[in-house]
């Protein structure tokens, strides 16, 4: 009789099906059942893309302050620090694909539901700035419930920011690879993430800006089932291709190829 550990078992979110936690990694967090993609963090997301040891973060020292003054906002960061390992809601680095050079930028939905603060807006800018002054194109994963509302207007100023510095990339020839994983809404769907040159996203991602019930309101209209996911905004044209996690290394690596022989 095998004896199961439930510490090694995960429920699928979506289709309920119990995983041996083994089984999970090996098929790249991704239900073997349904094909659900489940959430990675950024060191996983990292061992998955990145040719081994070729990730050098930077700006790994910013962290975020509290701008408005927020009573309770230091608290609330200093607690998503430790449960997520993380100093802020995305990493950013250069790193080799394939050894193909890239700038690449990770946002994880554990460290405060990848928010946009001060400190995300620039990292995203420094990534995108440091991909313009080389000529390395910028990969960006993101997953973000929108702006960190606890910045007040610091945390809207980030939508432009980074958004001017996507426009250095278009003014240099500088590629913006965009790949949208699982929630992307709010803010940072209404700046960076849909600016890319290519924009991919995971099967089955949440992509939006505002809440189904929000959008309804707004407009006094019922909405089509599924309106907000991956694939159908594939069908409108908002995003270019929808890439399994398993292909995802090799197509990232090809975009990077095409780039560098651009010239020959």
């Amino acid at each position: 009789m095998v004896d199961f550990d439930m510490k090694h078992i995960v429920d699928c979110p979506s289709c309920k099906v119990s995983i041996q936690r083994q089984r999970l990694e090996e098929s790249l967090y991704v239900c073997p059942e349904c094909g659900y993609h489940f959430r990675l963090t950024p060191a996983e997301r990292i061992q998955q893309i990145a040719d081994t040891d070729s990730f050098l973060e930077f700006a790994a020292e910013l962290t975020s302050q509290n701008p408005i003054e927020l009573i309770g906002y230091e608290s609330k960061l200093s607690q998503n620090q430790r449960k997520s390992d993380l100093k802020d809601a995305v990493v950013v680095g250069n790193c080799l694909i394939d050894e193909q050079a890239a700038v690449l930028g990770i946002m994880s939905f554990q460290f405060m539901g990848g928010s946009m603060g001060s400190v995300v807006g620039e990292k995203i800018t420094q990534a995108m700035l440091q991909g313009a002054d080389t000529n390395t194109p910028v990969i960006l994963f993101t997953a973000s419930g929108g702006a960190r509302m606890q910045e007040g207007i610091f945390s809207l100023m980030q939508m432009a920011k980074t958004s001017s510095a996507a426009a250095l990339l278009e003014e240099t020839g500088t590629p913006l690879f965009i790949v949208i994983t699982h929630p992307t809404t709010g803010g940072v769907t209404a700046s960076f993430a849909m600016l890319g040159d290519i924009i991919m996203a995971e099967p089955g991602a949440l992509i939006g800006f505002a809440g189904p019930r929000v959008i309804e309101g707004t407009i006094g209209e019922k909405l089509p089932k599924g309106f907000q996911t991956a694939e159908f905004q594939l069908e409108k044209g908002f995003v270019d291709s929808i890439v399994h996690r398993k292909d995802m290394r090799a197509t990232l690596a090809y975009l990077l190829r095409i780039h560098a022989n651009r010239g020959n």
